[in-house]
């Protein structure tokens, strides 16, 4: 294959604020699939990806959780780069945006554009979502939440660093009208000139005050570079920019960018504020930018407030990875949001996957076995019917390389699936078991197997970006060396005169409805009990002195107990506190205590605790205990008499 040149693709870097779910994985399978289809045809690919790890969400969780934020972000970008790993992504550069040679030029870059008046210090008054890290106006809000993920928003104000965009918007705005495949698919571009750039674009809030977990603004520490400098700039700092002009050798090979691949909820900033940014620094702009949909659990974004969350690994354990890659890739529409399923996926898989592709390619080299044992030849007893065959496997090199320049990977997908369903009705067709049963058809036997395991080689190679592992196994049970594109130009490359694997192996087993439904309920049920016992885990915050001196814990001694009439779970106790009469306190202490097992016991009770009603009955307060699993163990103290103060 002629070699093409330099290709450089770029997915968004995820942010570190947790385990990416499949949604965010699905992008960078998207930039695997591009990446390794381009190398194949000629392209001298860099593909780069990594994490964002600046900004006050990462702070407050890194506070939350006890840990400094850089070892925060050290542990989440681990598990970020894991879920990649995981579905077998070959990108060639992971960069982190706390890595000391980006965070320097991200410094460099604020000043040259500070210096030449591009960015001017003032103050910022807006509606703040943290989520996003984005400031809106309030004609920008949806419902009065952010635009973009539906989260809360707060008014805010403070002391900032701006940068002009409104010094560059005509000139932008003149760039996308003359370079119509930069902004794609074509609905973003017009979303971008209609919605924010025409109506006149507002100057950006490029630097922070109210958190400290930034890279700092040299000149003016108490201010951190905001995340649209850091983050964006990622893309030219990963190839050795200098803002001084000494630029590494990838910079001067692979910029500008050929592709940066994006989430829709981010085409904004990728679009106006990034394409502005390398104006100011006087650089090329990406040559497109592809803003792909979503891809939904049934008809919702994945979040973890709505339990609908789906992670790749686990996705893995279950299905396998290039059964999960093909799911990613083949049910996402070029321009509008994927939906996802488990019924879905056990149908596909089952159908396209099990059936149409694993089947073909079992019962084509079991016959080549059983009719040859396994010995490849072509004797050229053509027939009418083989030409059409070969017609679709010739178009299909051609459509898959079409879609893929326009990037419809799924539609690629799905033309090599139509190919492998030709083969198997090219099997109805020519029915090898009747010519096998002909002894002077043995001529057109051999050639309709050929014919088949050409065009399975063909469909393999073509395979091979987006399953890769499954593609490769095509390929060496076919046992052939004729594994490159360029083999796959014109039809009859597969080599004669060897044997094919003798034992072909199940690609994809077909999977039970049942069973997959049953995992994903132990699934559930296990991740829902390890949160569970993470949050219980989890350390309460630290209270004041005076707050503690507020709780009047003392000592009791249960005279009585009995079960809750209307709770199976409950028990109603009398308890001695010293007091005149006895307390009476609901406690869920069925499940563990027999009702005897508890009179007598010497335990602490909240004692200024305001009465509740407990299913109809009143609470008088409430005795401590601890749980383990499912078992509540009281806790007891001995030797105080019932009304003893305990501090």
């Amino acid at each position: 294959m002629e070699n093409k040149g330099p290709y450089y693709l770029t997915t968004a870097i995820a942010y570190t604020s947790g385990k990416p779910h499949i949604g965010n994985v699905y992008e960078i399978v998207l930039a695997d699939a591009i990446a390794r289809y381009k190398r194949a045809t000629g392209y001298d690919v860099r593909f780069q990806t990594g994490t964002d790890e600046h900004g006050q969400k990462v702070e407050e969780k890194a506070k939350q959780a006890g840990v400094t934020p850089k070892e925060f972000v050290d542990e989440v970008a681990g598990v970020i780069k894991q879920q990649f790993d995981v579905m077998n992504v070959s990108y060639d550069h992971f960069i982190r945006t706390t890595d000391e040679y980006h965070e320097r030029q991200v410094q460099k870059i604020f000043k040259r554009l500070y210096d030449q008046g591009d960015i001017y210090k003032g103050s910022y008054e807006g509606l703040y979502c943290q989520e996003c890290e984005a400031f809106y106006t309030k004609s920008q809000l949806k419902d009065g939440k952010c635009p973009i993920c539906g989260g809360e928003v707060k008014p805010m104000a403070e002391e900032a660093y701006f940068f002009r965009m409104s010094k560059y918007a005509d000139r932008l705005i003149q760039y996308i009208e003359d370079h119509p495949e930069f902004i794609q698919p074509e609905s973003r571009k017009n979303e971008m000139l209609n919605n924010f750039l025409r109506p006149g674009l507002q100057d950006l809030c490029v630097s922070r005050t109210s958190f400290k977990w930034g890279i700092p603004v040299d000149f003016d520490p108490n201010h951190v570079v905001y995340v649209w400098i850091d983050a964006l700039s990622n893309y030219i700092t990963g190839l050795g920019y200098d803002c001084d002009g000494n630029h590494g050798e990838l910079y001067k090979k692979y910029w500008p960018a050929d592709l940066h691949l994006i989430g829709k909820d981010i085409i904004r900033f990728h679009t106006i504020y990034w394409p502005i940014m390398l104006m100011a620094l006087n650089e090329p702009l990406p040559k497109q930018v592809f803003g792909h949909p979503w891809l939904l659990v049934g008809d919702s974004k994945m979040s973890k407030s709505k339990g609908n969350v789906i992670y790749a690994d686990d996705l893995v354990k279950m299905f396998g990875v290039d059964a999960v890659r093909f799911i990613m890739l083949h049910e996402m529409p070029f321009a509008q949001d994927g939906h996802v399923t488990y019924e879905l996926m056990v149908e596909r898989i089952n159908s396209d996957l099990a059936n149409n592709l694993g089947n073909l390619v079992n019962r084509t080299l079991s016959m080549q076995n059983k009719y040859f044992n396994g010995m490849i030849a072509n004797p050229y007893a053509e027939e009418a019917v083989d030409e059409d065959l070969k017609d679709t496997a010739m178009r299909t090199v051609k459509a898959v390389d079409e879609k893929m320049t326009e990037l419809r990977v799924a539609d690629a997908i799905q033309d090599i699936l139509d190919l492998f369903g030709r083969c198997n009705r090219y099997i109805d067709e020519t029915t090898p078991w009747t010519l096998a049963k002909d002894p002077d058809k043995i001529g057109r036997l051999a050639t309709v197997l050929y014919n088949l395991l050409e065009t399975i080689r063909i469909a393999g190679v073509l395979l091979k970006p987006f399953l890769p592992d499954t593609a490769e196994s095509i390929l060496d049970q076919l046992d052939t060396e004729q594994r490159d594109m360029d083999s796959i130009q014109s039809f009859g490359h597969l080599e004669t005169g060897h044997t094919v694997t003798e034992t072909p192996h199940i690609l994809f087993a077909r999977l039970d409805r049942k069973e997959v439904e049953a995992q994903v309920q132990a699934n559930e049920k296990a991740i829902a009990a390890a949160k569970k016992k993470a949050e219980e885990s989890k350390p309460k915050p630290a209270v004041a002195i005076a707050d503690f001196e507020k709780i009047d814990l003392r000592a009791g001694k249960v005279i009585s107990c009995e079960r809750h009439p209307n709770a199976d779970k409950l028990f109603i106790l009398k308890v001695n506190l010293g007091e005149s009469k006895p307390r009476q306190i609901v406690s869920g202490l069925a499940q563990s205590y027999t009702p005897g097992q508890v009179i007598g016991k010497n335990i602490v009770v909240i004692a200024n605790l305001e009465p509740a009603m407990i299913r109809g009955v009143e609470s008088q307060g409430m005795l401590l205990a601890g749980k383990n699993g499912k078992e509540i163990s009281v806790v007891e103290v001995n030797g105080l008499e019932p009304g003893t103060r305990i501090s």
